[in-house]
């Protein structure tokens, strides 16, 4: 078994990172989509009445986090899409399917972002959950597209296993990634079962909202983290497999059953709340093992690549995975804490970070990969005085962003619940407490300081490269 994959020269592609191209600058404007929603998410928390009869808060929300599910999953898959051809040595099977179900999939992107802002209301029937929306929070794409994301992923597992069958070397990482994205698809159909139980639909919703993103798509980042690592840094296969079969164990072992913490406000016996608690409090452990793994690569080869903007990023997202996920995660899931921090800002801070950390520095580490192949002969730095800046800015943004949501979501635990005893008083007092209130102004204002960072890094990304860096 090789150690390692191939290295393309400058401008010599395979179909398929041809194709993660285009999954990549989809991925970046769908970003500023959802950058663009959250601004205004962020005004309107200041000021209720803005755009409140054409653009409420409730239709920028759905679209804000819709759109950042759809935009990081998308940047996935083209990382995958890039590095399959370097880990079996050739083309992708089945690469005009994947073209097809490409243009299917933002032509349908297009058309369920245009019936959120144009149909907001109306009833709630067969009708509407086929084709306007499902009504459940997250997950509000009809039904239709439901089927579509399913496709998509049925396709995408095709083009890996028919890949790795006609290489014919089927290595640990690739074993991972056919399990991981056969859960992948599987899972997301639990989300599609109507019942009129209150109870049954959000437990089985849960299992997408949180299983789905929690547990395969952290696998699918450990198997990209992988492949860049050995890219980047050389990192041995055999430590990065050792590595990534730790972290599937953990995730899925304690993922699962942490999936509990939730079951307990459903209606569900009261067992949960501890059992959930109990191994929710373990998920960070493979985050940990992440952390360990990003700073003795980093510190082996001193910082030293030929690509520095990816391997900061690279840096970023496994504390940034380690902190959101694990550390923001871990302090409101266990059982005394939850019972009174469960539905407040807390979990709003926990996932801004977590998505920030986890995914978003993954996509970035991909796209800066991709960026070097196109423009620069593989042993020339790819650097620049622009993505530093970017770095920085969207760093720090995020940082005072979830602070903001975690003073808030403080003051709330404290004042609303376990001070005055979740009353409509309580909930008044808590919404008005300086504390609260205070914290919408700087959400506001590192909101726009985000979107600077999301600007210089959309102009770094356009010139990077096209001229010799010092």
């Amino acid at each position: 078994m090789a150690t390692s994959f191939a290295r393309p020269k400058i401008g010599e592609l395979y179909e398929s990172q041809k194709l993660a191209l285009w999954y990549f600058a989809v991925a970046i404007l769908l970003f500023g989509l959802q950058i663009t929603f959250g601004l205004l998410m962020a005004y309107q928390y200041i000021n209720p009445d803005f755009m409140l009869e054409s653009l409420p808060f409730m239709t920028n929300r759905t679209i804000h986090v819709n759109t950042m599910i759809v935009w990081l999953l998308v940047g996935l898959m083209g990382g995958v899409y890039w590095f399959l051809p370097l880990e079996t040595g050739r083309e992708v099977v089945g690469i005009k399917l994947a073209k097809l179900i490409w243009w299917v999939i933002v032509a349908g992107v297009t058309v369920v972002v245009l019936v959120y802002l144009f149909v907001q209301i109306g009833p709630g029937n067969a009708f509407t959950l086929w084709f306007i929306n499902e009504g459940r929070e997250y997950v509000e794409a009809p039904r239709w597209a439901d089927l579509a994301i399913v496709l998509w992923v049925a396709i995408f597992l095709f083009n890996v296993i028919a890949t790795t069958l006609a290489a014919r070397r089927v290595t640990g990482l690739l074993g991972v990634l056919i399990f991981d994205l056969v859960a992948l698809g599987a899972l997301y159909t639990a989300g599609m079962h109507y019942t009129v139980n209150v109870t049954m639909d959000q437990y089985l919703w849960w299992w997408v909202v949180h299983l789905w993103v929690e547990a395969t798509w952290e696998v699918l980042v450990g198997v990209l983290m992988a492949w860049s690592l050995m890219y980047l840094l050389g990192t041995p296969r055999k430590l990065v497999e050792t590595w990534l079969f730790l972290e599937v164990a953990l995730v899925f072992g304690t993922g699962i059953l942490g999936l509990g913490h939730h079951y307990f406000w459903i209606g569900t016996p009261e067992y949960w709340i501890g059992l959930g608690g109990f191994f929710s409090a373990l998920e960070p452990l493979p985050l940990v093992a992440m952390v360990i793994h990003a700073l003795y690569d980093s510190g082996a080869h001193r910082l030293q690549t030929v690509n520095r903007p990816a391997l900061f990023w690279a840096i970023a997202q496994a504390f940034g995975n380690f902190i959101g996920a694990g550390m923001w995660g871990f302090m409101q899931t266990l059982p005394q804490i939850n019972m009174y921090s469960h539905g407040t800002q807390l979990a709003a801070a926990h996932g801004h970070m977590a998505f920030f950390g986890a995914y978003l520095g993954t996509v970035m580490t991909l796209i800066y990969i991709a960026v070097q192949n196109v423009r620069r002969p593989i042993m020339i730095p790819l650097d620049s005085k622009w993505w530093s800046w970017a770095y920085v800015l969207m760093i720090v943004s995020i940082v005072g962003i979830a602070g903001s949501f975690t003073i808030s979501g403080f003051s709330q635990t404290m004042i609303e619940r376990a001070e005055l005893g979740s009353t409509w008083n309580a909930f008044i007092q808590s919404y008005t407490h300086p504390w609260y209130a205070n914290t919408h102004g700087w959400r506001y204002f590192f909101a726009w300081t985000f979107t600077i960072g999301y600007l210089i890094l959309v102009y770094d990304l356009l010139t990077i490269g096209k001229r010799r860096s010092a």
